[in-house]
């Protein structure tokens, strides 16, 4: 899942929201990595955050910026908890993202919360880059950076930096099997001249 990374630590802080009554605030975070499956020229950015996700680049060790393909913000992610389940394999109580990934259990000990939601006061944002080059990204992936901006006011624009994630390793190339030893050749044997008969007198 896109946002898999945050889901822990949202339900985590919702748990908290829901005994004291009050919507949860969870830590604004951001993470970068490529998504699973062996998929090698899309980087994947999560983040949450009380503001809007406006921008992110992908910044080359040479200054090069390639912008995300695709960004997307979810302004009002919501957080639905359901009762324990005794018969439950994680043995305590689920939940479940309502607006981020509906149906995805987690185990936690909501300490038997009843069925309800709550509204999370921050904002689930997701982006996509295409990498441009991906020989030169896997050569030099440490050098290179991630800029977000973060915000629509001018007093308010937050701009964070963070590490380019490392390249899944490639499949091993499949080898080719080498042919059995050939035998040498048998060496050429070379007849004798035939006699010559004596000439008649």
């Amino acid at each position: 899942m896109r946002v898999a990374a945050f889901l822990s630590l949202i339900a985590l802080l919702a748990a908290c929201g829901a005994e004291s009554g009050l919507p949860p605030l969870p830590t604004d975070q951001v993470s970068a990595r490529f998504p699973p499956g062996g998929v090698v020229n899309v980087i994947e950015v999560d983040a949450v955050d009380r503001l809007p996700l406006r921008t992110v680049e992908l910044v080359a060790p040479d200054g090069q910026a390639t912008p995300a393909s695709y960004l997307h913000v979810n302004p009002s992610p919501s957080v639905s908890f359901y009762q324990r389940f005794p018969d439950s394999p994680y043995g305590g109580g689920t939940f479940g993202i309502g607006s981020l990934a509906a149906g995805v259990p987690f185990p936690a000990d909501l300490g038997g919360a009843p069925q309800g939601q709550e509204k999370l006061l921050a904002m689930v944002s997701t982006a996509s880059i295409l990498l441009p080059d991906e020989v030169e990204y896997r050569r030099d992936w440490r050098s290179y950076r991630i800029f977000l901006s973060f915000g629509d006011q001018p007093g308010e624009i937050v701009r964070r930096v963070i590490p380019a994630p490392e390249p899944p390793s490639q499949p091993a190339s499949p080898t080719t099997p080498t042919p059995p030893p050939q035998p040498p050749p048998a060496p050429l044997t070379v007849a004798p001249p035939a006699p010559v008969p004596p000439s008649a007198p």
